[in-house]
C-alpha cells in the first residue's frame, strides 16, 4: 500500500498549485481520502476530505473557498487545488488513508490514518 504525492513547491502569495497523490496496492474506490499538513514547529493540520466516491468533500475553515479537493478513481489519484496561496499554507502537505473503508476523516493527527504518503513541501513567500 502506498500514497505518493507531487506538485509541491514554491510560489509568490496569491499565485496557485495543484497536489496530486497516486495510490497504489489498495481500492482506492472504496476509501474517503484526506489531505493534512504540517506546518515548521506545529503539529498535523487536517485541511480537506473526500468521500469514496468523490460526491461529497469538505474543507478546514482555514482554506475554504480557496482549495478544492477532487479525486479520479479510474486512475488511483487524489487532488488539491490550492488558490491564492498565503504564507500560512506553507507546510508539507500529506495524502492520507483512513483505517476503515467509506468513512471521511476530519483529524489531523496520524493515528487516524494507517497509510500516508511521504509529503510534499508547499512554501510560499515575497
Amino acid at each position: 500500500v502506498q500514497l505518493v504525492e507531487s506538485g509541491g513547491g514554491w510560489v509568490q502569495p496569491g499565485e496557485s498549485l495543484t497536489l496530486s497523490c497516486a495510490a497504489s496496492g489498495f481500492t482506492f474506490s472504496n476509501y474517503g481520502m484526506s489531505w493534512v499538513r504540517q506546518a515548521p514547529g506545529k503539529g498535523p493540520e487536517w485541511v480537506s476530505a473526500i468521500n469514496a466516491g468523490g460526491t461529497y468533500s469538505a474543507e478546514a475553515d482555514s482554506v475554504r473557498g480557496r482549495f478544492t479537493i477532487s479525486r479520479v478513481n479510474d486512475e488511483n489519484t487524489l487532488h488539491l487545488q490550492m488558490n491564492n496561496l498565503q504564507p500560512d499554507d506553507t507546510a508539507v502537505y500529506y495524502c492520507a488513508k483512513p483505517r476503515s473503508m467509506r468513512i471521511m476523516v476530519y483529524d489531523g493527527s496520524r493515528s487516524a490514518y494507517d497509510v500516508w504518503g511521504q509529503g510534499t513541501q508547499v512554501t510560499v513567500s515575497s
